[in-house]
């Protein structure tokens, strides 16, 4: 993989040009992409900015986020050719910085279900993951050292797990969705997926103009809640081994580690996500489900249909169950810094029919909290899996440096 910060060393050293670091990356894309399908389109050459924190980092963009440069088909046939005025808020903020734009990843359609022909760079027969699925490959394969993905239930963090990546879905709304086609509007959360925990935290810091974000010369040693997520059902050997390994790590480089079991309020709006989820969805999609119903993908299709007539009433009452669980979830974080899970049930399933289960991710998502996976284990068949760390909303630079702290304490075990 390419790292986000030794570029940055390099290029600030002046042993790197800008241009030297993307045409790298250029030519990666265009070698490596040929076999793994993660880019829907990229560029032959690109303008490269002189100034910058970001300046010669070339950045994939998810296929339903606004580029002026490139089409935006949002993985449906419905956009094949679409063309925006202009660029997605977040795909500015890249911009602003210096970073280079090289193309557009892979999104399963409207950042749903149905998956996409993109491979996972370290088994081909299984998947990378959904709905970010090009993001999380093309950062895996090396092709480029940042890209940006969506999470609706599990779609950063999950194919993050499944391609052996670091990724930060961040506090809601510290990233702009404005120009970034909406599948529901309580959930969808822009994040990033680099190489490692402080690539991630550097192009966060830069997008957001917030050096708070960057990681601290000494990273201090947190309190850590272990949470199962036993409402989610059982994890798979592999995602139990990652857990395991990554409590047993932490707690060995000197972290207070405890079991933490959440107030039963947060496993009844974990149940209700998928509510609150698909009855905004309804409304997000309604031109494209009333009057392009045929051109559809078939899972998203099928899922709209089942979920119809679902009512306001039911909806407002689920909202207000989150709302609730986000304020019991604060109080869990009176006795930790951050909590430590599952980032998926375990390794990527075999094939690609399914981009595999979000069931540990929609809750961190409903809450609107900062994560960040940290690949934790490698599997049989050399597929990785990842943990999540999570902090209170709010707190994307104690998490960034929690997930550091883990993910030293792997490096060295």
């Amino acid at each position: 993989m390419i790292s986000l910060a030794e570029l940055q060393r390099r290029i600030d050293a002046g042993d790197l040009s800008p241009e030297a670091a993307v045409a790298q990356s250029l030519e990666a894309t265009r070698t490596k992409d040929k076999t793994i399908g993660a880019f829907v389109c990229h560029a032959d050459r690109l303008h490269v900015a002189s100034a910058g924190p970001l300046r010669g980092i070339a950045v994939g963009i998810k296929d339903i986020m606004d580029t002026a440069e490139f089409p935006t088909e949002m993985g449906s046939p419905i956009y094949r050719g679409f063309r925006s005025r202009g660029d997605a808020a977040v795909v500015m903020l890249l911009k602003q910085s210096g970073a280079s734009i090289v193309g557009k990843t892979t999104t399963t359609a409207f950042a749903s279900v149905d998956p996409t022909p993109t491979l996972n760079p370290h088994n081909h027969g299984h998947t990378p993951g959904g709905s970010s699925s090009g993001s999380a490959a093309a950062v895996a394969a090396g092709m480029i050292p940042l890209a940006l993905g969506t999470q609706t239930g599990g779609s950063v963090i999950r194919p993050a797990s499944f391609c052996g990546v670091a990724a930060i879905k961040p506090s809601y709304r510290l990233l702009p969705t404005v120009g970034v086609k909406c599948y529901s509007w309580t959930l969808d959360t822009v994040g990033l997926f680099a190489a490692g925990v402080d690539d991630v935290a550097r192009g966060l810091a830069a997008m957001t103009g917030r050096p708070e974000l960057l990681l601290p010369p000494e990273i201090p040693t947190p309190r850590i809640g272990v949470v199962t997520q036993d409402f989610a059902g059982s994890s798979e050997a592999s995602g139990g081994e990652a857990l395991r390994i990554a409590t047993k790590v932490a707690e060995r480089a000197g972290a207070s580690v405890r079991e933490l079991n959440v107030p039963e309020i947060i496993a009844e709006a974990w149940r209700l996500h998928p509510m609150i989820q698909e009855f905004e969805a309804h409304q997000a999609l309604a031109w494209e489900y009333r009057e392009n119903y045929d051109a559809m993908a078939p899972l998203l299709r099928a899922k709209l249909d089942e979920t119809r007539d679902m009512t306001p009433a039911a909806y407002d009452a689920a909202i207000a169950i989150a709302h609730r669980a986000r304020q019991a979830l604060e109080t869990a974080f009176d006795e930790v810094d951050v909590l430590l899970t599952l980032s998926a049930p375990g390794a990527a399933p075999q094939g690609l029919a399914s981009t595999g289960d979000a069931r540990y991710n929609r809750l961190w998502t409903l809450m609107g909290v900062p994560c960040v996976n940290v690949p934790a284990y490698v599997a049989e068949g050399n597929l990785p899996v990842g943990v999540q760390v999570i902090a209170r909303y709010g707190a994307d630079a104690k998490v960034l440096a929690a997930a550091r702290f883990v993910e030293q304490a792997i490096a060295r075990q």
